[in-house]
């Protein structure tokens, strides 16, 4: 199933300006009916909605025919649908706080085990530079003694598709 982006954003949106259920907006969002609800019901909201006809994710004409029948559920547009999936091939993309300090950790373990890929290709995965990759291959990083080996897979760091195919590529160019 495809979301929004900013799913939250975007049902407080829906719930101020629409009269659609907070049903067809809990499934048009990826969210709970009941937090569509707290939403509603809060007092003051920290989030600011987001207008979903603005970022061309539905049309007003959709939201219409949905208000007119509850039974009915919004739908995003195509572009969005074609534009979510082509970025979720690229892997993962947005790397949280709490593992940004991992990256070399993850760089790290794969190049111990998968010391075929080239600096490029581990710095494209890890959303990383060359000099980075290869200061840590050669093992002149400044912070090298302090890096902890863990995958990045588990981190969430790369996915293992993205892994996978890199290998290949790299296996392929070797013979």
């Amino acid at each position: 199933m495809n979301y929004p982006y900013m799913p939250k954003s975007t049902a407080l949106w829906l719930i101020e300006n629409t009269a659609l259920t907070f049903e067809q907006i809990g499934e048009f969002c990826g969210l709970h009916e009941l937090e569509v609800k707290n939403l509603a019901d809060a007092e003051s909201n920290k989030i600011q909605g987001l207008n979903p006809i603005i970022n061309g994710q539905i049309t007003r004409e959709d939201i219409q025919r949905c208000e007119a029948d509850p039974s009915a559920r919004l739908v995003l547009r195509e572009e969005i649908v074609k534009a979510q999936k082509a970025q979720n091939k690229k892997g993962v993309g947005y790397t949280p706080k709490i593992h940004r300090q991992n990256r070399l950790g993850g760089i790290l373990w794969i190049l111990k085990n998968y010391p075929e890929l080239s600096d490029g290709q581990v710095a494209r995965l890890m959303r990383s530079t060359n000099p980075t990759v290869a200061s840590i291959r050669n093992k002149t990083h400044k912070s090298y003694s302090a890096i902890s080996v863990q995958s990045p897979l588990v981190l969430g760091l790369v996915s293992e598709s993205a892994l996978h195919d890199a290998v290949a590529k790299a296996q392929r160019t070797h013979k």
